[in-house]
């Protein structure tokens, strides 16, 4: 007896931010991304779900995020086995403004790997009192009778990991915290939750907080690689940023074909700047990031959002829309932010925004330690070296001095995806919960 589409049961893995740590789930093939993404924050006892998300990679080697109103089964219907990366997706402004320690915990595992992986820039200063706040929290205080030796070169915290830094995150985990007795501005004698906190407070201050460098070229054919995040969208060439156009001046963002199209509203003037993606997916990828992110911290309401279309004459069209609550519609009901009049919203708005409007300035309310420089220019570059990069990370690339690097970060992002793809090995310590069927 042939059993019906509803008693069909399909399995899934999902990695989880530690990588020694997995689920195993199963779904029915009416099950849409909500349910799962849901599933797996309550296995985490995380409540704050909304900056969330759960990344898979296509048969042709492309990155999305399961869309949370779609069947799961028709996003990675060609995908044998079923993987899914559970990542953060929208990064909070001022992550220390969250409710729950878990999920500030979650955050924090999620900057360390960006921070191995190259994503999160940081100069050599940085990147050690980084590394050691790492340190702090995994080993606790400094103890001569256990932690001899090189002990730093042990643990994986940086893609440039060099022995001038580890010998300095070692001086800074042996140093007191400042302002106890002998203090001189190390780690020692910071909790773990103070290092936490300390380690979320300064890698959202720096410029690639939030960012994953897609790499495209401009106009001229220059390498640059795109960032998207909660203050706008950005462009870095080597470890320097060159452009950086906020969500206040983004008027419309479209893609025709490879080219990623942003319409730019200046008091001045009106202007457009084109960017070339590697590939049409590529391409269609980047827009949707950027359209999601757009609407996730700038919209005040998710009913505001409508269909966006994307595409032109000569690229498939492709229609998003927004799903899940808004950046302000949190804060409101956290208490965070005062709610909106609706009737002064309506007015002021002139109803549901289109898709050309000029967003809003995001939402989330920061304070004087949270401001946003710009990345160090250095003078000292050198050309990509490492190998096995795409076409698109060679030749045009530049490396700068700092520990960690754009173009580097980019070339680790392809054996990511690489990684992401292929089923999980063998695993120190895994957890494996069962979903069957049960979530309502």
């Amino acid at each position: 007896m042939f059993k019906s589409r509803g008693d069909i049961v399909y399995k899934c893995t999902v990695r989880l931010l530690e990588d020694t740590e997995i689920l195993e789930c199963e779904f029915h093939p009416s099950y849409k991304g909500k349910f799962l993404l849901e599933h797996v924050c309550q296995q985490l006892n995380l409540t704050e779900t909304d900056y969330f998300g759960l990344r898979y990679v296509d048969a042709g080697g492309q990155r999305h995020w399961l869309h949370m109103a779609k069947l799961i089964l028709k996003q990675v219907k060609d995908a044998s086995p079923i993987l899914f990366s559970f990542r953060v997706k929208f990064y909070p402004p001022n992550p220390l403004l969250l409710k729950e320690d878990v999920t500030r915990f979650q955050i924090y595992l999620q900057l360390k790997r960006d921070l191995l992986h190259g994503r999160l820039y940081c100069t050599s200063n940085e990147a050690a009192m980084l590394g050691a706040l790492i340190i702090q929290i995994e080993l606790g205080d400094y103890d001569p009778n256990i932690h001899v030796g090189n002990y730093v070169t042990e643990m994986r915290l940086l893609l440039r990991q060099t022995d001038t830094i580890e010998a300095r995150i070692q001086e800074l985990h042996r140093e007191p915290v400042e302002g106890t007795p002998g203090g001189s501005g190390g780690v020692k004698g910071m909790s773990t939750q103070e290092a936490e906190r300390q380690f979320v407070k300064i890698a959202c201050q720096l410029d690639t907080y939030g960012v994953d460098p897609h790499p495209v070229k401009d106009h001229r054919g220059n390498q640059l690689y795109l960032g998207i995040n909660h203050s706008g969208i950005l462009t870095f060439q080597g470890s320097r940023k060159t452009h950086h156009f906020k969500w206040s001046e983004v008027q419309k963002i479209n893609f025709e074909g490879r080219m990623f199209i942003v319409h730019l509203n200046y008091p001045e003037k009106k202007h457009t700047v084109g960017f070339k993606c590697p590939n049409g997916p590529a391409c269609r990828h980047v827009w949707c990031c950027a359209i999601e992110q757009m609407l996730f911290f700038t919209l005040p309401s998710s009913s505001d959002a409508c269909v966006y279309s994307g595409g032109g004459l000569f690229s498939w069209g492709t229609k998003f829309k927004y799903v899940g609550r808004t950046e302000r519609e949190i804060l409101e009901r956290d208490g965070l932010l005062a709610p909106r009049d609706s009737q002064k919203e309506g007015s002021s708005t002139g109803g549901k925004r289109k898709a050309s409007s000029v967003p809003a300035t995001p939402s989330t309310p920061m304070t004087g330690d949270f401001g946003y420089s710009s990345l160090p220019r250095s003078t000292h570059s050198a050309p990509l070296e490492e190998s096995g990069a795409d076409e698109t990370c060679n030749g045009a690339c530049l490396l700068s001095g700092p520990a960690v690097d754009i173009a580097l970060a980019c070339t680790d992002h392809l054996r990511t995806v690489q990684e992401e793809a292929k089923p999980p090995g063998k695993f120190t310590f895994s957890l494996f919960f069962l979903w069957n069927c049960k979530l309502e």
